[in-house]
């Protein structure tokens, strides 16, 4: 089982990788910032469109390994809809998964599919890559309002 739960997991991750629908550009952002991991090269510019305190919608543009790309858009996925409030506590959580201190199933649902990078954490020249758009988005949501 746990086989078969890793081999979805490392398919998610390499079809959001391949085909996101999440990398375009967005008419209108309200926030957007650029992120760039000099250890691999990944780089990356987020782009958030709020509706009061609702991420109204999210897209990002950039280049990278299949890691920091794919990642980038599960977290859209993940946080699109939610209020700042409730997209801080899923990046909160995310960002403690990846450093391994939180293994609370109850706080780990609430990642929907960004619990795929679970074992990223297993991967250390890798971790960087999974949380730069995660980071990036803390900073920019902690700058609103």
């Amino acid at each position: 089982m746990k086989d078969d739960l890793e081999e979805i997991y490392n398919e998610l991750i390499m079809e959001h990788s391949m085909n996101s629908y999440n990398k375009k550009k967005l008419e209108k952002a309200d926030i957007s910032n650029k992120a760039h991991n000099p250890n691999c090269g990944d780089e990356i510019t987020l782009e958030i469109k709020l509706n009061k305190d609702i991420i109204e919608d999210m897209a990002f543009s950039g280049h990278g390994c299949a890691i920091s790309q794919s990642s980038t858009s599960i977290m859209i996925d993940t946080l699109k809809g939610k209020t700042i409030s409730e997209a801080k506590a899923i990046i909160k959580i995310f960002i403690e998964m990846i450093k391994r201190e939180t293994t609370n199933d109850e706080e780990l649902e609430k990642l929907e599919d960004a619990i795929c990078f679970k074992n990223i954490s297993n991967m250390p020249a890798r971790v960087k890559c999974a949380l730069l758009a995660w980071h990036t988005i803390e900073d920019m949501l902690n700058k609103t309002k």
